[in-house]
């Protein structure tokens, strides 16, 4: 059990365990290693891994050569054999694919050195500034428009300029030792097409028919190769996205990978299906962030500014969301009705299903799909039988609240 020193402000957190000291001496290593010159590090702050990683941002005392002030280091520990990809061969791919890009392209931080043995990476320091999540959370509705519309502008050049990469991807993940990748969502996503029927017939009486199955089949074929994929961090949610001042900036690449952009862009209508901070958003909000991430990518993908190819693939993006968030989040029997994350400010997983089987049946209705309307109806009325009223009610993030 490691012990902290919490003495000063708050958000700094002095590690005292022997997991970082080690993991400031393995960076010192590896960057002697990278300079052929020793270097030394002081001053470790904890800013909070997980237990797949211990994560520290460190100041640079003395170095011969020029480096930055300060660095974040990302330190791994042994991938379980059980794991179904390794997080550290993701996130070093994904760093390495995203420093090759000119300066002006990077939507995340730059990746200064690594070592695959010691499973450490040494990053780019973005600073202190707000998350989305932040900025969400506080109280200024302008201020979190325009960082959600950057947001939205990031994504787009994020894909725009990652293109046709799955090659060098591929390349970058074979030089960490990855025979193979995968998609962790497109993963969940088909087991949860084989296993959800039978959880909501359990759970809720609802049967799945043969239409939504046949469906939900047809949305799949996004998971596979498509003429529109690109890189993706996969974990795109408020907490993992920086707000500087150059723009919103990505963190956290553990399970990087290319796949289809619609994946990524039903997030921009469904706000962060896959995150506990899933509140609503202002309509016309969602709307710009759209239009926003459209003009990133119309020079490269000029068809999908056009609502007849770019729509239909956004409708099969957002009800494989929908899937496989309620294979997520559905309590199971015996389970409480609890919010997606005790330890976050989150709202109520039935509450937040309730939403989101409410948004696919408005665009099931004007998408032409009654088939897919009147399941949605069905799960609405099954979420509040089992639930309550209560799950009719999603409140927006608190940003807006003022405004509604």
């Amino acid at each position: 059990m490691s012990v902290e020193i919490t003495t000063g402000p708050p958000e700094v957190r002095i590690p005292a365990s022997t997991e970082a000291t080690d993991t400031v001496g393995t960076a010192e290593a590896v960057l002697a290693k990278r300079t052929g010159a020793p270097v030394r590090l002081a001053d470790a702050e904890d800013l909070g891994g997980s237990d797949r990683s211990v994560v520290l941002r460190v100041r640079v005392a003395e170095s011969p050569f020029e480096l930055p002030r300060t660095l974040v280091v990302k330190h791994y520990g042994e991938c379980p054999d059980e794991a179904r990809s390794d997080p550290f061969a993701h996130e070093a791919a994904s760093c390495l694919l995203s420093t090759s890009l000119p300066p002006e392209a990077r939507v995340g931080p730059e990746l200064i050195a690594h070592d695959a043995g010691e499973r450490l990476l040494v990053l780019e320091d973005l600073g202190r500034g707000s998350t989305l999540a932040d900025v969400l959370f506080a109280d200024d509705p302008r201020v979190a428009e325009r960082a959600l519309l950057a947001w939205a502008r990031a994504l787009g050049r994020l894909h725009s300029t990652t293109a046709a990469s799955e090659a060098d991807f591929d390349a970058l993940m074979r030089r960490l030792g990855e025979r193979t990748w995968t998609d962790p969502v497109a993963d969940d996503v088909i087991r949860a097409v084989d296993e959800l029927p039978g959880l909501l017939s359990q759970t809720l009486g609802v049967r799945t028919p043969e239409a939504m199955v046949r469906r939900l089949a047809d949305a799949s074929e996004l998971l596979g190769n498509s003429r529109y994929r690109a890189f993706s961090p996969s974990d795109i949610c408020p907490d993992n996205s920086l707000v500087t001042g150059s723009g919103v900036r990505f963190l956290d690449f553990e399970w990087g990978c290319v796949r289809d952009v619609a994946l990524d862009a039903a997030y921009l209508q469904y706000p962060f299906p896959s995150s506990w901070c899933s509140y609503a958003l202002p309509e016309t909000l969602v709307e710009n962030m759209l239009s926003t991430w459209r003009s990133e990518i119309a020079e490269v993908w000029p068809e999908l500014d056009d609502d007849e190819v770019l729509l239909p693939r956004l409708f099969s993006s957002q009800l494989l969301w929908v899937w496989v968030s309620t294979w997520w989040f559905l309590p199971r029997t015996g389970e409480t009705d609890r919010p997606i994350d005790l330890h976050m400010p989150s709202p109520r997983r039935s509450t937040a299903l309730v939403d989101r089987w409410r948004r696919l049946r408005a665009d099931a209705d004007g998408s032409g799909m009654p088939d897919i309307a009147e399941f949605a109806d069905r799960m609405i009325e099954a979420l509040v039988e089992r639930f309550g009223a209560g799950a009719l009610h999603l409140q927006a993030y608190p940003a807006f609240r003022a405004e509604g």
